[in-house]
């Protein structure tokens, strides 16, 4: 896990990376403005009924087993999962002599989490009451928690990682592998009747914006080195 020394990418890939996450910003922005000003969102019923049973709602499609698989799915984005990989990777990093790249990271990781908790409490959007749960729930519903900090911390570490790697297959499978995690925790939180198909947008939008900011940060953070 030795670190490589290399310098920053192009000026305009660092520019690319700014305007995506400033594009992702603005996707969570607009969709906390509808939220806020209490307009509802059709194709979130849509969405949500389509995970169901349509004679019996209480029912989310599929045999015991995938219900059972959503729920496990879930939880590598649930705050327990993601501490445990957190702490975890950011003292493997200080341990590797990866000082930068450790604190940068757990700065994002704290500082994403910091923002997740203090939009769910100035939106207060509630929870889907259209199907029952299958999740526990403790806190109010926009933006996803689960999948705002999922591209946060597999991303970001995807990033990380792949900055050591030389093989051009494993810098290209390792954001895919995040990016399926992240997906499929996103989908799980709607499968399970937990948030509106838009509350799981906005997290992603939010997530990917601030792991895209991290992204920057590392690469001028390797540009130093």
């Amino acid at each position: 896990m030795t670190p490589i020394t290399r310098r920053a990418g192009p000026e305009h890939l660092v520019l690319i990376i700014a305007l995506c996450a400033v594009a992702a910003l603005a996707v969570f922005a607009g969709l906390a403005a509808e939220v806020l000003e209490g307009d509802a969102f059709a194709l979130d019923q849509v969405i949500l009924l389509a995970f169901r049973d349509p004679h019996n709602l209480d029912l989310a499609l599929g045999p015991r087993w995938l219900q059972e698989s959503a729920r496990d799915v879930t939880a590598l984005g649930g705050f327990t999962v993601l501490s445990l990989v957190s702490v975890i990777a950011t003292l493997l990093l200080a341990l590797h002599h990866r000082r930068r790249e450790a604190l940068i990271f757990a700065a994002t990781v704290i500082g994403a989490q910091a923002i997740s908790a203090i939009a769910k409490i100035a939106i207060d959007r509630p929870r889907p009451i259209l199907v029952p749960h299958h999740d526990l729930v403790y806190a109010t519903s926009f933006p996803s928690g689960h999948a705002l900090m999922t591209p946060v911390v597999y991303l970001t570490l995807a990033t990380i990682i792949a900055s050591s790697e030389n093989r051009p297959a494993l810098k290209a499978v390792l954001p895919i592998c995040a990016t399926v995690v992240v997906l499929a925790v996103g989908i799980s939180r709607v499968y399970l009747g937990v948030h509106w198909p838009t509350d799981v947008l906005a997290g992603w939008s939010l997530g990917l914006a601030i792991a895209l900011c991290a992204s920057i940060a590392l690469r001028r953070a390797h540009a130093t080195t």
